[in-house]
């Protein structure tokens, strides 16, 4: 049996990178899902082409940080699939445009935050009635090693620490309903949000991955699965959960031991 056997996903920021990854999992894994994201033509062309494999998903094409047409959108999908079993929040913006704090702007932290905090709780928002009267669901937010330690982008990386909190509330608040929530935490991924990084220095991910103890950075499928993990019944009794998806690189800093103990790791 498949893990999210009959089970409908609302899944936001679906076109492109993680997102992609994450629907290609979930209709493996037996969803059905709706594929929402901000870019309309992208999500009806992206809908179009898993229909005619056969897949069963529905569009709601809408701006997260827009709650009203994210609801109206989400609503239509909701009433082709069903009521929503499973939401994972992955839709955000890169922090790639301001690396520093002297770079960070207030208009630019508003924005930050409105699609990187306030735009997931949105997401879930939308879809929480039903899932309370139901008694059931899981939610899974896409957040960043950026909300566990410093790694540049303050505005980016603050939303991102917000989610752990919001996360957590979550949990706590809807756990009597059977509903649970949980969070990834992905470090370094190969996806379309570094291609300003890359054109500046398009050896980046070499370079990034003596940082990992695993020794590379990660593919968009690596997240994908751990998300489809915490959305199944196989992760039943987990809840309130900041999970680093990250090649060990919250563990430790490999490079500095070594320079510390003298010796070899």
């Amino acid at each position: 049996m498949k893990r999210l056997d009959g089970k409908v996903a609302l899944v936001t920021g679906a076109v492109g990178g993680i997102g992609t990854a994450i629907v290609d999992v979930f209709l493996a894994e037996g969803a059905r899902v709706i594929i929402c994201d901000v870019r309309a033509d992208a999500v009806a062309e992206r809908v179009a082409a898993l229909r005619a494999l056969g897949a069963s998903v529905a569009a709601a094409a809408a701006d997260i940080t827009d709650h009203a047409a994210l609801k109206s959108a989400v609503d239509a999908a909701v009433a082709e699939l069903g009521a929503v079993d499973v939401v994972v929040a992955n839709a955000s913006t890169p922090g790639h445009r301001a690396e520093t704090m002297a770079a960070t702007t207030p208009a630019g932290f508003r924005e930050d935050t409105a699609n990187n905090l306030a735009g997931q709780f949105n997401t879930v928002d939308v879809v929480i009635d039903g899932m309370k009267a139901k008694r059931s669901g899981a939610i899974v937010i896409v957040g960043s090693v950026n909300g566990l330690a410093v790694f540049g982008n303050p505005a980016y990386s603050a939303a991102k620490a917000g989610l752990i909190s919001l996360t957590r509330s979550m949990a706590v608040e809807y756990g009597p309903f059977n509903i649970r929530a949980n969070m990834v935490c992905p470090g370094t991924v190969r996806t379309p949000a570094w291609i300003r990084r890359v054109e500046r220095k398009p050896d980046i991910f070499d370079n990034l991955k003596k940082w990992y103890p695993l020794g590379r950075v990660a593919e968009p499928a690596d997240v994908a699965r751990v998300v489809a993990f915490l959305a199944s019944e196989d992760a039943g009794f987990v809840s309130g959960v900041a999970l680093p998806v990250d090649g060990g690189l919250m563990a430790g800093n490999r490079i500095m031991t070594a320079e510390l103990t003298l010796e070899p790791i």
